[in-house]
């Protein structure tokens, strides 16, 4: 029987309607249906965290993400999705490697995952461009992207002071030639954010300048926006870096660098699924830099296995692309491989740890990092903070060529600076790191825990 005309014209708004309300009846089901159950008597080693919810694209990295904002260390996983539902559950413990006993943060660890799976979650998969100013009602949100060179963060930062804009807070990542910035700043005057759309140029041309400099290959593109950033800054980094193709192999590893990640993809054709098995040195915020990489090139990962044991991770991924099929050519298997690799690598220290706390005030992040520039030192990861009246900014630093910081340049800086500046670690030996992996990857097929197909989890 033929549709009527009226009929039919009305179907796509009441296609779009029916997808609202179940979009809506998503959101009240995962509100009423969370199961988080937190065990400290199963495990002697660490604090077991059961989350069980309706599924949706994106909603596990929500829960990650969680545990990486209260600082705990995921040492096991195990997660399962098939169909409209989930199960993860995750062995945590806090930086010293000892179970949550704290009432306060058990109780947050439940909270914060139960909003985050609500109506009322974080998870914005929007994009920017690779560099904007978007205002909020007390700061100012700027993205920078660009080519990496020695004191590109004191130039930053020095420009923006001579706007009269104070930087309140900032992360900044560099990898392979690219670097990376989100800042928070305010108006110098009012503390509060910039709102003159003139003025707003003026940050927006002198900062496109400034990231073109004399590169004539790989510039910086620039844009303008009035929204609020909402995206958690990392996972902001981690899409930013991906859009300027930070994964390309442009940079050669260098003679006694650390051992490259080992990331490998086969299909499993039987169920359709991509297998992504990974196996690095463990570090802090290791799953979440992976599971996030994933979901931003639109991955689902139906399951996993997760295992860190002697500075050694293991990961294990089942997914599919959300269109529904496993990865069908090897350019994609290879672009999946390399975004992993940086991924993983750019969270990596390298250089002397430096950690600065002192009274904030207005142009200290243009100062501090001057006097870095001026002793040759280059900054190839940042975390400035301010909590209250206190600046709280934490540095990795190396010679503008690469080479190792001597003990010269530190003490200089300490004069300048004063002994707010701490010295908190030194770049590893290259012995002991050329002993370690080898050793690792040669017989980790023997001591990897074992798949999700052996333990029956897969059918």
């Amino acid at each position: 029987m033929p549709v009527p005309a009226a009929v039919s014209s009305s179907l796509p708004l009441l296609d779009g309607l029916q997808r609202q309300v179940s979009s809506v009846t998503f959101l009240l089901l995962c509100a009423a249906a969370v199961g988080i159950v937190i065990d400290n008597e199963s495990s002697a080693e660490a604090t077991i965290v059961r989350v069980d919810s309706a599924n949706e694209y994106g909603i596990q990295l929500e829960v990650i993400q969680v545990m990486i904002d209260l600082n705990l260390v995921i040492s096991k996983a195990y997660i399962t999705s098939d169909g409209g539902w989930f199960m993860d559950v995750f062995n945590v413990t806090d930086k010293e490697g000892k179970k949550i006993k704290d009432e306060a943060t058990l109780s947050q660890i439940e909270d914060y995952i139960r909003k985050s799976l609500g109506a009322n979650s974080r998870y914005i998969p929007s994009r920017r461009r690779s560099v904007d100013v978007a205002a909020a009602a007390d700061h100012n949100v700027i993205e920078l992207t660009g080519t990496d060179r020695p004191g590109l963060l004191s130039e930053v930062s020095a420009v923006l002071a001579s706007l009269k804009c104070n930087v309140v807070s900032a992360e900044i990542w560099t990898h392979n030639t690219r670097a990376a910035a989100v800042m928070r700043v305010t108006d110098e005057d009012t503390g509060l954010a910039v709102t003159d759309a003139e003025r707003l140029e003026r940050i927006r041309e002198k900062l496109s300048s400034l990231l073109r400099g004399g590169n004539l290959s790989r510039g910086a593109a620039m844009a303008l926006s009035s929204g609020t950033a909402t995206t958690h800054t990392e996972r902001r980094l981690h899409q930013m870096m991906l859009d300027d193709c930070d994964y390309e192999q442009l940079q050669r590893q260098a003679p006694g660098q650390s051992q490259r990640p080992n990331v490998t993809v086969r299909n499993w054709n039987d169920k359709d699924y991509s297998v992504v098995t990974i196996r690095c040195k463990d570090r802090s915020k290791l799953l979440f830099d992976t599971v996030c990489t994933l979901t931003d090139l639109q991955y689902v990962v139906f399951h996993a296995n997760i295992d860190a044991k002697d500075n050694q991770a293991y990961q294990e991924f089942y997914v599919r692309h959300v269109n529904g099929s496993p990865m069908n050519t090897e350019t994609e298997r290879l672009r999946v491989i390399q975004c992993l690799e940086a991924a993983i690598e750019r969270r990596v220290s390298e250089g002397v740890k430096l950690e600065l706390c002192t009274n904030d005030k207005v142009g200290l992040l243009s100062e501090v990092t001057r006097i870095f520039r001026e002793n040759s030192l280059t900054v190839t990861r940042a975390e400035v903070t301010t909590r209250g009246r206190m600046a709280v900014n934490t540095f990795y630093v190396r010679g503008s060529t690469g080479e190792d910081v001597d003990q010269k340049a530190i003490d200089s800086i300490r004069q300048a600076i004063g002994h707010s500046l701490q010295v908190k670690g030194q770049p590893e030996p290259q012995e002991a790191q050329k002993k370690e992996s080898p050793t690792w990857f040669l017989f980790a097929n023997l001591f990897r825990p074992r798949s999700l197909y052996s333990f029956g989890f897969m059918r």
